[in-house]
């Protein structure tokens, strides 16, 4: 895990792999809180019988946005800001949603810092490679590059 104390630490470790993560379970009950959260039902992520009969995977599958929505879980375990007075989602430069998440699968995220922009005196705005890799997989289920701004 990388520990970042300052703007000149986040400066110096640009280009540097922050981290890689635990394991994290993706099962059909956190698929269904998301849908439930989303309103996004559609049958390929919570229709168990009819994805075992009809969809190309065999199984339902996680919501690319739920894929998303783990890196601030997953990225705990890579990397963390010291003495920092907050830090929050700034945005994302892009984002691809490379392989399926089935249900019961498995992801964790690789994460490495690819700028690291001062804003003025307190502040960062970090770039964040995040790796979301798939057990089993030769692919990664995604790859989302994220701003994280840091006031010190």
């Amino acid at each position: 895990m990388k520990v970042i104390k300052s703007i000149d630490d986040a400066v110096a470790a640009v280009g540097e792999e922050l981290g890689v993560s635990e394991w994290q379970e993706i099962d059909q009950d956190r698929i269904n809180a998301f849908a439930d959260a989303t309103g996004d039902h559609q049958w390929i992520h919570i229709d168990v019988q009819r994805a075992k009969k009809e969809s190309p995977y065999g199984t339902t599958i996680a919501h690319g946005f739920l894929t998303l929505s783990m890196i601030p879980a997953l990225t705990k375990d890579n990397y963390r800001v010291e003495n920092a007075k907050m830090a929050i989602n700034y945005g994302l430069n892009k984002v691809r949603f490379i392989a399926a998440v089935p249900a019961g699968g498995r992801i964790r995220a690789r994460s490495e810092l690819l700028d690291a922009s001062k804003v003025d005196d307190t502040t960062v705005n970090m770039t964040v490679k995040n790796t979301i890799e798939l057990e089993g997989s030769n692919k990664p289920a995604a790859v989302a590059e994220t701003i994280v701004r840091v006031l010190f």
